[in-house]
C-alpha cells in the first residue's frame, strides 16, 4: 500500500536521498525545505507523486501549511520524518546564546512544532510512523560536540515519552540515529563557535579541524541509509532506536559498557537514598 510521507529538510542530505527513494518506489510525498526552488528537481521528475512546500522549522504555521498540503493533495498523512536539522561544533565555554539558541530552535522546538501540528492527520490513519533524526551524538557526548549532543540528547528523550503516548493510538515512533555520512553535515550544515580558546585546542578543536578535513569523505552512503530506514518504517513493528551505520554501532556499545561499569561499581553505595522506616530507624526507640 502506498504511503504519504512529509518529510523536512529535504534540500540536501540524508532528506534528499530519503525523498527520493520515496519517489522511486512509488509512495506521495510533501517535500519540504526553507527554499522550494531545491526541490524542483524532484517536482519536475515526479509530478504526480510530489508536492513540494515551503517549511522553516522555526515558524511553527508553515509546518501546520505543509500537513494541510499532504491533506489536500494526498488525502492523509502515513508517515512523518523530522529531518530538519544542523550542527554545532565547539566548547561549551566557546558557545554564545545566540548560536547554542538558534542550534535549540532548529534541532530540537523545531522538531516540537512539526510534530504537533502533524499529528491530528497520523492519528486519522491510525497507523502512522514517527521518524526523527537523532544521530550517534544523541546517544554518547564528545568534546566539541556538546550543545549538539545536548539538542540531540533532547531529541531522544522527547522521542522515547513520545513512542509511549501515541503508540496506544496506533503510531510508532523510530529514532534514526545515523552515523558519518557523506552529506553536507560538515561543511554548510554546521556552524563552529565563534569564540575560539586557546585551552580547548587538544579536546574541542580537534573537532574543528575534522570538519574542515573530512567534509565530502565520510564513508556513509546517504542512499543506503535511506533504504534502512524505508525498512524500519514497512516493518510491522519497528525498532524506537535504529541505529545507522557501523559507527554507531561501536559508540552504543561503548556507552554500555561505561554505563555497566559506573552502574557495577557505585550500586552498593548510591542506591541507598531513601528514608528509613520508621521500625528500622537509628532514632526509632
Amino acid at each position: 500500500m502506498r504511503k504519504t510521507w512529509l518529510i523536512t529538510g529535504c534540500s540536501n542530505g540524508l532528506g534528499h536521498a530519503l525523498a527520493q527513494a520515496v519517489l522511486e518506489r512509488g509512495d506521495r510525498l510533501v517535500a519540504t525545505a526553507r527554499n522550494v526552488e531545491t526541490l524542483r528537481d524532484l517536482e519536475q521528475r515526479y509530478p504526480e507523486h510530489v508536492r513540494v512546500a515551503h517549511l522553516d522549522v522555526t515558524v511553527p504555521h508553515t509546518a501546520v501549511s505543509a500537513v494541510a498540503v499532504a491533506q489536500e493533495a494526498f488525502g492523509g498523512l502515513d508517515v512523518l520524518v523530522n529531518n530538519a536539522g544542523y550542527g554545532m561544533i565547539g566548547a561549551v565555554e566557546e558557545g554564545s546564546p545566540d548560536e547554542y539558541r538558534a542550534l535549540f530552535d532548529t534541532n530540537v522546538f523545531g522538531l516540537i512544532e512539526v510534530t504537533k501540528a502533524a499529528l491530528p492527520a497520523l492519528r486519522q490513519r491510525g497507523n502512522g510512523r514517527i521518524v526523527n533524526l537523532s544521530s550517534g551524538a544523541g546517544v554518547s557526548g564528545s568534546a566539541g560536540y556538546g550543545y549538539y549532543n545536548a539538542s540531540k540528547f533532547a531529541v531522544e528523550g522527547l522521542s522515547e515519552a513520545l513512542a509511549q503516548e501515541v503508540g496506544p493510538l496506533g503510531i510508532a515512533v523510530i529514532i534514526a540515529k545515523p552515523g558519518p555520512f557523506r552529506t553536507a553535515f560538515l561543511g554548510r550544515s554546521v556552524v563552529l563557535a565563534a569564540q575560539e580558546l586557546p585551552f580547548y585546542a587538544e579536546t574541542a578543536g580537534t573537532k574543528r579541524q575534522y570538519s574542515r578535513t573530512r567534509d565530502g569523505q565520510q564513508s556513509g552512503d546517504p542512499a543506503k541509509a535511506a533504504r534502512v530506514i524505508l525498512a524500519a518504517v514497512d516493518s510491522p513493528h519497528p525498532p524506537l532506536h535504529l541505529p545507522v551505520g557501523a559507527v554507531v554501532f561501536d559508540i552504543i556499545d561503548k556507552k554500555i559498557a561505561s554505563l555497566e561499569a559506573d552502574t557495577a561499581a557505585w550500586r552498593s553505595v548510591a542506591s541507598q537514598t531513601d528514608f528509613e522506616s520508621a521500625g528500622h530507624s537509628p532514632k526509632a526507640r
